[in-house]
């Protein structure tokens, strides 16, 4: 009875901080560490000791290394081979390297170093996701390279599973070797054997329980893989996440990968949060007086680590010095799956209680300050690059287009058609992207499409956007939208701009920062398939005309109704 009041407290607590949290737009995972801290047995307060806690959430890993093996089959990782997986795996190789290194120097052993390199590589998807939506950046060439490098890191990070556990049984270089090159046959053999059930044996299991249409089933059976895979390489000695990712990695070439992602979600978010909030219980603050210091310059070479080699490797890609030191500036912040590396060294016994506190401590701070890296990283990745990087579309490119009648902020989907439609009707115009590909697309196209980000008033201004007959946002970001729109009014306050909005009330909110019109994508098309539903009808075509412009003209509220509003949000 005891252990359910404690049950309870943990999922009343646990509700709590992560409304509080999703309302302040502050990551579940810090909220799940708060949560742990609060019911830790280091803080005054009640305590959740549960027995079965600590294998609940270790199972929390398992399930997300199977989600990310999904989402990296082999053919994927084959077309990520360049790109991505090279600087994915230079990064945390290179990371950890360094850092390494520095602590051996410091006066630390090999392996101490080794994993605290190894956690320091890691950085924050959910952090760096969130923050770059919330700013609008996702779609940017910084946010995108930084958000898929980020996610990679995880699968970079599995052979620390492997290595991490002999680390801690090993002693000598000569033993460390062995050990080394038996924990690497084991990966093989269990690569092998997970790598053959499931073209042998999985693939028909799937069909079969498939065929009995039984939602219940199907969950009860992508269980019993992921535990099964998971046992089998723990009974080789290596870590029960690692064969959750080789079976993820083998499922996720089958046709049944996103439904066996959808299955699993419960389990691994719930899982994963009790992983969480058991890295929580970790964290003792009595011991914060003493190495709050040592956490601090942790944290220092964390971040400023992560920044030279992101920057350095980013660079030698072939990417421009300003969307280099974008990038790094994202990566820069600590990440959720160092922490479990961290769990995976304190229980194999490779570092100490002390020094774990200092590296928890130091992982924390860097969210902390990763959070202002992201959300000021345009204005400092300025001034690190160089001076030719601060002003995306050189004014030399702009000297030679006469000033357009038309300026098209983003040539996308929606702006690729407006440019078509432009052209076709002989109306000059210019349009801007911040995506090198879609600006090469355009151009290709035969479009005056240079690269540039709308709401840079030093852009409007060498474009001589104040002698425009009408400027057009196209962007997907509401956040960049509104931006743009205010840029364009304080800049050029006599020109007209109409926007693109995705619904009702972002439309209202670009109408209000200075639009003309903003148009909502969701309620125009289905105006479009209603207007064609009512000329199938032989509807009289002025009379759809007058009864649409109507409607645009009372913004759109004779169809507007709030339960329908509330369940399109």
């Amino acid at each position: 009875m005891d252990h359910l009041i404690q049950i309870i407290l943990l999922l009343g607590v646990t509700v709590a901080i992560m409304v509080t949290f999703q309302r302040l737009h502050i990551p579940s995972s810090l909220g799940y560490l708060l949560v742990g801290l609060i019911l830790g047995p280091h803080t005054a307060g009640p305590t959740v000791h549960v027995p079965e806690f600590k294998v609940l959430a270790e199972f929390g890993v398992v399930f997300l290394l199977f989600s990310i093996g999904l989402n990296y089959s082999l053919p994927q990782l084959h077309a990520m081979r360049h790109q991505i997986l090279g600087l994915g795996t230079a990064q945390v190789a290179w990371t950890t390297a360094v850092v390494g290194t520095l602590l051996w120097l410091a006066g630390l052993s090999p392996a101490v170093a080794f994993v605290i390199g190894a956690v320091f590589a890691q950085s924050s998807s959910t952090i760096i996701g969130r923050q770059l939506a919330e700013q609008g950046e996702d779609a940017s060439p910084h946010g995108r390279l930084g958000l898929a490098i980020s996610v990679f890191q995880d699968v970079t990070a599995v052979p620390f599973l492997i290595l991490i556990p002999v680390l801690g049984t090993a002693t000598g270089m000569n033993a460390l070797a062995g050990e080394l090159g038996m924990a690497m046959a084991k990966a093989v053999l269990a690569f092998g054997l997970v790598f053959y059930a499931v073209r042998w044996a999985l693939r028909p299991l799937f069909h079969m329980v498939a065929e009995r249409r039984s939602a219940e089933l199907f969950t009860l059976t992508v269980l019993l893989v992921v535990l099964a895979a998971a046992w089998t390489t723990s009974s080789l000695g290596l870590s029960l996440a690692f064969g959750a990712f080789l079976a993820g990695m083998m499922l996720g070439e089958t046709e049944f990968r996103h439904q066996v992602e959808s299955s699993i979600r419960p389990f691994r978010d719930v899982l994963l949060g009790l992983f969480f909030v058991g890295i929580g219980m970790l964290f003792d603050p009595a011991t914060l007086p003493r190495i709050w210091h040592w956490a601090l310059l942790g944290a220092f070479l964390l971040l400023l680590s992560k920044i030279v080699v992101v920057a350095v490797i980013v660079r030698r890609s072939g990417m421009d010095a300003l969307v280099a030191w974008r990038t790094a500036l994202l990566l820069a912040v600590g990440g959720e799956f160092g922490f479990a590396l961290l769990a995976i060294a304190l229980d194999a016994r490779v570092i100490d209680p002390e020094i774990g506190q200092i590296v928890l401590t130091a992982v924390l701070f860097s969210m902390i300050a990763g959070v202002l890296l992201i959300r000021y990283n345009q204005a400092i990745a300025t001034r690190l690059a160089r001076p030719a990087a601060k002003a995306p579309p050189p004014a030399e490119q702009l000297a030679g287009l006469p000033s357009p009648q038309v300026l098209i902020g983003g040539y996308g989907r929606v702006g690729h058609t407006i440019a078509v439609l432009l052209k076709s009707s002989g109306v000059d115009f210019v349009a801007f992207d911040t995506d090198p590909k879609r600006v090469q697309q355009g151009q290709a196209d035969g479009h005056a499409v240079l690269y540039g980000d709308i709401a840079d008033p030093e852009l409007l201004a060498a474009a001589r956007a104040e002698r425009a007959s009408l400027a057009i946002v196209t962007v997907d970001s509401h956040v960049i939208a509104l931006r743009a729109i205010a840029a364009l009014r304080r800049h050029c306050p006599q020109v007209p701009v109409i926007a693109r909005a995705r619904d009702l009330e972002a439309s209202s909110a670009l109408v209000n920062a200075g639009a003309i019109h903003a148009y909502p994508e969701a309620i125009e098309s289905s105006l479009r398939l209603g207007a064609t539903a009512l000329r199938m009808l032989r509807i009289p075509t002025v009379d759809i005309d007058l009864m649409l412009q109507d409607i645009r003209d009372w913004d759109y509220q004779p169809v507007i109704e709030t339960p329908v509003e509330e369940d399109a949000k």
